[in-house]
């Protein structure tokens, strides 16, 4: 693509059930190995609503990639890839460098916009009736519980519906386990009474400063303002869960088929939030740490924190989904994390809770349910705890978890997700080459 900055450059689009594009899946192979590429960096969107924004992030991103090569202390040919997936994102949700968004939560009440409305319709074809009922209630905001719980009950139709849209078959137990909610097929935002959870909700935004201070004392704008907060949340999570289906069943196999195609090709995987869960799982497929993937880099992961331990700290006879995927990864495999992230610190942990606990604010008291984006790899002995001018002075190992603290650039960004997007940053893009050896 002409316009990237960066070549050669291929995209490669995924569906829901992780079946890739075939023109684009052979332009890959075939151009990697003709190419005579030493390193190839596949980088993994997180939520988005089209092909233009991820690739938009792609292009921000590896904008610094050429000027920080020059310093490469042997010969590099580097390409570049673009995973395309069926995922994502509110439109009220700030993206930094990107054009503002308008807010959800005005003054006036929530607002279910016409944008997020056509987005959720591309990622859960079919359901556009569901969906109108859904905006329709939002925008009457009913002073009645019954209207609440109709609310919470289409949402999990919709979620429902995207299950078997996106697969043909029920969540894997590696679905639900790094769901945060090993006992379930549904989290638990989905089956608690819709008042609590919806009020839950409301405490969390207002907490993160994402409720206009005229809705403070309207306790039905607020517990309105939590049903969207449910809709949000519960497509997050039907997300996540597609993303581990397209990374396990489609962009693991395009790794072992590029392996093939260009023997010796050194791949380094980035992921941005679920992205980081996609190219996790695409990692877990492969069979051993000999393979091609030598690197793998996470940003603002919007997945479970202990992953990739070999023993739950509250179930110790299980192990996290994607435990042993450091094991097939030639390098090392980099948790990049921020602690202004207010949708993994605040919202992500909110709607991952099983447990029952009305004495805490927004269920935010109990570790297990974090995510990597906040505080990192957990409960992996040898982890390495780095900051951002550490990792980039050197300090980096040469193999296993490592987590990178990138709070000092990873900062801006307004509610309710914080600094969750706010990854174009060159100490970022140098970051990515030093975990893959490309740069030292």
């Amino acid at each position: 693509m002409a316009d990237m900055g960066v070549a050669p450059y291929w995209e490669t689009t995924f569906d829901a059930q992780g079946d890739p594009d075939p023109g684009e899946r052979d332009a890959l192979l075939g151009g990697a190995a003709a190419a005579g590429l030493t390193d190839l960096v596949v980088f993994a969107h997180g939520w988005n609503n089209s092909r233009s924004t991820a690739t938009g992030l792609y292009r921000s991103f590896f904008a610094p990639f050429p000027g920080l090569l020059a310093g490469a202390p042997g010969p590099v040919c580097l390409g570049y890839g673009g995973v395309i997936w069926p995922s994502m994102r509110f439109t009220d949700e700030p993206v930094p460098d990107f054009p503002p968004s308008r807010p959800a939560l005005t003054a006036a009440g929530p607002e279910l916009g016409p944008d997020t409305l056509r987005a959720l319709a591309g990622v859960f074809p079919g359901s556009e009736a569901l969906l109108d009922r859904l905006a329709e209630l939002i925008e009457r905001r009913p002073p009645d519980d019954a209207r609440l719980e109709e609310f919470a009950g289409l949402v999990r139709t919709l979620v429902a519906h995207g299950r078997t849209e996106g697969t043909s078959t029920a969540p894997t137990a590696a679905d639900i386990q790094d769901m945060d909610d090993v006992d379930a097929a549904d989290p638990a935002m989905l089956v608690r009474p819709a008042p609590e959870v919806c009020g839950r909700f409301a405490d969390a935004l207002t907490a993160a400063g994402a409720v206009p201070a005229e809705l403070f004392g309207d306790v039905w704008q607020r517990l309105w303002s939590g049903a969207l907060e449910l809709l949000r949340q519960a497509s997050y999570w039907e997300m996540k869960r597609r993303a581990g289906t397209v990374g396990r069943a489609g962009l693991g196999p395009l790794l072992a088929a590029l392996a093939a195609s260009a023997p010796g090709l050194r791949v380094h995987l980035v992921g941005h939030s679920f992205g980081g869960r996609l190219v996790s799982f695409a990692a877990r497929t492969l069979t051993e740490r000999g393979g091609c993937v030598h690197s793998l880099t996470m940003l603002q992961g919007a997945f479970s924190h202990y992953a990739f331990t070999p023993r739950l700290p509250f179930a110790t006879g299980r192990a996290g989904a994607l435990e042993g995927t450091p094991d097939r990864v030639q390098g090392p495999v980099v948790c990049c994390h921020s602690r202004y992230d207010q949708a993994l610190g605040m919202l992500y942990p909110l709607a991952s809770r099983v447990a029952d606990d009305p004495d805490s604010l927004a269920w935010l008291d109990d570790s297990r349910w974090g995510a990597m984006g906040h505080d990192g790899i957990q409960a992996v002995d040898g982890c390495a705890q780095l900051t951002l001018d550490s990792a980039l002075g050197g300090a980096l190992p040469g193999a296993g978890c490592v987590n990178v603290d990138c709070s000092s650039v990873v900062r801006r960004g307004g509610p309710p997700s914080g600094a969750h997007s706010d990854i174009c940053h060159p100490e970022l893009a140098r970051l990515v080459l030093l975990t893959g050896r490309i740069l030292r």
